[in-house]
């Protein structure tokens, strides 16, 4: 019996236009969770009768507040993509994260894709045919329902002509 592997076909990758709706609803969900840890924690600060928090973020430079969206952002990509193969936008566009065999990459592999994320003009480089924090992953987001429709019928054809031993 010959073990073979799935290749990912090129015709599952997820449009632009989807891929910048992942976009816009990965920053709300960003916002989303910045705003939440923002109020527990003002919330914490406010029955310890500590007031330093409330004055620092009443105070944050655009620095720090970039920062605060990167270190967030980060946080959100690795856990989402992580543990999920999918953010916020992957779930509500029906796509997924994806090696070059359909599988979900590694944890380490999602920490490299989220940190391209940073490089300058990454956004632009969807104007080509991949992303840069796609490409230098080697990692791909694709349909999930037709990637699994996909991976079915390949096991199955490899299935054809192999004897079952019991």
């Amino acid at each position: 019996m010959t073990k073979t592997t799935y290749i990912l076909d090129d015709k599952l990758i997820a449009s632009n236009g989807s891929r910048f709706i992942n976009y816009i609803f990965d920053i709300v969900g960003i916002l989303c969770l910045i705003f939440i840890v923002t109020v527990i924690a003002t919330f914490i600060m406010a029955l310890t009768d500590s007031n330093e928090f409330i004055q620092w973020i009443g105070n944050l430079s655009d620095l720090e507040g970039q920062i605060i969206f990167i270190v967030f952002s980060i946080i959100y990509y690795t856990l989402t993509e992580g543990f999920f193969g999918r953010s916020l936008g992957k779930f509500i566009t029906g796509t997924v994260v994806v090696n070059e065999n359909g599988e979900r990459p590694s944890l380490d592999i999602i920490l490299k894709r989220t940190l391209c994320r940073f490089i300058p003009f990454d956004a632009i480089s969807f104007l080509g045919s991949r992303g840069w924090h796609d490409s230098i992953s080697d990692t791909y987001v694709v349909r999930k329902k037709e990637l699994a429709k996909e991976m079915k019928l390949f096991h199955e054809f490899n299935l054809i002509g192999n004897n079952e031993v019991v």
